[in-house]
Parts: structure tokens; sequence; C-alpha cells
């Protein structure tokens, strides 16, 4: 099936729908484009350039024949500063943990987020290395938790502070994972409680991630516990926290010693 026949058999699915097929598309393609690419003999340098771009000019080919009047911010695209004055803004990392991907490991993902007139309206996230998206419509539903320690998710390189303060004053297990979108949809899953980043993140990092988790029913907001803030001049959105609702007082307590929104 060409590109303009699967836009075609698309054209009637809404904004939940389509941000889904997106992202099980975009990455079933990186997925085959990895599995070729090894085979053939490539580097790491080559595999990750080779898969940003594919999977960006994939997405922005699908939005110029489906969502024609919207605008996009990418992580792998110039911004386009009309955006700023559009009501609907498609925020996308179209491969969110490149240097995973690169290195063949599993924690990658594809993001696909919505905004609308000032808040996030529709979203997925793609883990195609175990076939799995999840989207706003139908929301995902997160297991019962499971008995014990509190689990807490953070980078695979390095060791946030604000996660060290939260894993010491809740007594968490802590685990690394490395793609954003990986973390975040791990809490979804019931294999972790708790992802705390600080440090370094812009909004397609963090957007589709914390869509999905919210239609979830869990907690997603800035360090602080303000709310996520998209579609902003400044792209850059450095901290963002994710957990159980159950965990939001005790995490904004470990960081900064109080309930900063009181």
């Amino acid at each position: 099936m060409t590109n303009a026949e699967l836009f075609d058999s698309w054209k009637g699915l809404d904004d939940h729908g389509l941000s889904i097929e997106l992202a099980r598309v975009t990455g079933d393609m990186l997925v085959t484009h990895r599995e070729e690419l090894v085979e053939r003999g490539t580097t790491m340098w080559n595999l990750k350039d080779t898969g940003d771009m594919l999977a960006h000019n994939f997405l922005m080919e699908a939005f110029t024949a489906l969502r024609t009047s919207d605008s996009v911010l990418s992580e792998e695209g110039s911004d386009d500063r009309r955006r700023l004055a559009a009501d609907r803004v498609w925020i996308v990392d179209p491969l969110d943990g490149t240097n995973e991907y690169g290195e063949g490991r599993a924690d990658w993902a594809v993001h696909i987020a919505l905004w609308e007139r000032g808040e996030l309206v529709a979203g997925a996230v793609s883990l195609p290395s175990i076939t799995t998206v999840f989207g706003t419509q139908p929301a995902p539903v997160v297991p019962e938790r499971t008995p014990g320690k509190p689990r807490l998710v953070t980078s695979r390189n390095r060791a946030p502070y604000a996660a060290v303060l939260v894993a010491e004053h809740l007594d968490c297990d802590a685990y690394r994972l490395g793609s954003a979108g990986v973390k975040a949809m791990s809490v979804v899953m019931n294999e972790a409680d708790i992802y705390v980043h600080d440090g370094g993140m812009n909004q397609w990092d963090s957007a589709a991630p914390a869509v999905v988790a919210m239609a979830a029913g869990l907690h997603a907001s800035r360090l602080d516990g303000s709310p996520l803030l998209y579609n902003e001049a400044d792209t850059w959105l450095p901290d963002f926290f994710v957990c159980r609702p159950e965990f939001t007082d005790d995490i904004l307590h470990a960081i900064w010693g109080r309930d900063p929104r009181s």
C-alpha cells in the first residue's frame, strides 16, 4: 500500500484514532528500517540519523494529507513560528530515544500529541519493540498496583536530583530506562509507580506521554505541581513527573519540603 492509499484509508478517523495509527505505523516503519539496515551493515550514527528523518518525513506527509490546516511542532523539523497563532498544533517526537534505537535496545518510542486552544486533547505513544500503542481514546486502564515499595523509573544515563530526593524520601526501588515515553508508559503498565525528570527536556518529549498518562487517570505535571504548558514560544520544558495519583503529595513534599501548590 502506498502512503497516499494509506492516508486515504484514514480520512474518517478522529484525532484520537489518527494519533494511534500514526504512532503505530511510524513505529512499525522504524522497526523494519532498523532490521534492514542492520542486516546490510550500518553504523549506529547512520541508523539514528536515517531513522529520525524517515519517521519525521512520514509524519509530515501524513499531516499535510490529512490535517492540512493544522500546524506541527516536531523535534526533527524547523520551528514554524506560525504555530503560535494556530488553534491546533501537533507536537511530535518521531523517534524518542534515538540513542536506544541506534544501539539496538527496546526502550524507544514514537510520540504523537495534539494541542488545541491551550490544552492537549489527543495523543498516542507507541512502544514498537513490544508492538503496543497507548492512546487517549480509548484510554489505557492502569492495572491495580503491585504491593511493595514504590517503584521509581528515571533516566538511563543520569540520576536527576529530584529523582534522588523522591527515591530517598519514599524509599523507592529505582530503575533506569531510555525514552521518556517508555518511562511514562511503564507507569501506565504498572511496571513503575513514579517517573521523575529534571534538567533537560523539550515540549515534544513530554506532550504525548503526558496526555496519555492523564487520560489513564495518572498525575502529570511540572515538578512544582503546576500544569504542563504546550505550544509555548520556547520549546524548552525541562522538568516533568508522572505518577499514580496517591503519590503526588509525597513527591512534592520530597522535592520541596512542602506542597508548592498551597
